[in-house]
C-alpha cells in the first residue's frame, strides 16, 4: 500500500460519522441498564422491608 492509499483511506475513516452513532447507542444503553439496576436496588429495598414488616405483624411482634 502506497502513501497516498494509506492518507486516502484514513481522511474516508475521519470523514466517516457512522461510528459515532454506534457509540452514542453504546451510551444511551448503559445510561439506561445503570436506570433500571438502581430502580432495582431501591425497589428490592422497599420490598423487603414491607415483607419483614408484614411477617412481624403476621407473628405479632414489633420490629
Amino acid at each position: 500500500m502506497n502513501l497516498l492509499a494509506i492518507r486516502t483511506s484514513v481522511r474516508a475513516f475521519i470523514k466517516d460519522d457512522n461510528g459515532l452513532t454506534i457509540v452514542e447507542y453504546a451510551v444511551a444503553g448503559g445510561l439506561i441498564t445503570l436506570g433500571a439496576v438502581a430502580a432495582f436496588i431501591t425497589l428490592g429495598g422497599n420490598v423487603s422491608t414491607a415483607i419483614t414488616s408484614l411477617g412481624c405483624a403476621v407473628q405479632g411482634k414489633t420490629c
